[in-house]
């Protein structure tokens, strides 16, 4: 019992990890994938499908850069990012349930561990677009 609770605290762990690097791709792996399906069931084949999600979620990502590039004020841009953030921190629920609910055998504490992973999973896609905010500088003017 004891090595199957280890194990899952290091799964859990190893599994927050890639999801705090994947987080910020949420949304437009899922918009992504729902291209994808609807182009599979009219009828445009598994490569047709798997080029016309690609395109959607690079679509998608491109729309969360430009706006977060030509947007000015702060309030909208909080808007956007925690609109993307917000299935991030719904993944890393799921995650960390998907994980845990074999290994705890109380929901309470499978609660507390699914919300803090949700949390932590949250969190980190927040700080990761809050950083990309910036990424046009001001255009200053130098004397000549």
């Amino acid at each position: 019992m004891i090595i199957a609770m280890i194990a899952c605290v290091v799964l859990v762990g190893v599994l927050c990890v890639l999801a705090f690097n994947l987080a910020t791709y949420a949304v437009p792996f899922m918009a992504g994938l729902a291209a994808a399906r609807f182009a599979y069931h009219t009828g445009s084949g598994l490569i047709g499908a798997g080029l016309v999600g690609f395109a959607a979620g690079l679509a998608v990502f491109g729309v969360l850069v430009g706006l977060l590039i030509f947007l000015r004020s702060p309030i909208l841009k909080t808007a956007i990012v925690l609109a993307f953030t917000a299935p991030a921190a719904v993944a890393g629920y799921e995650l960390v349930w998907g994980i845990a609910h074999e290994y705890v055998p109380s929901a309470i504490w499978l609660q507390l561990f699914c919300i803090s992973g949700g949390i932590f999973v949250g969190v980190s896609a927040l700080l990761r677009l809050i950083g990309g905010m910036d990424t046009v500088p001001d255009q200053k003017v130098r004397p000549s």
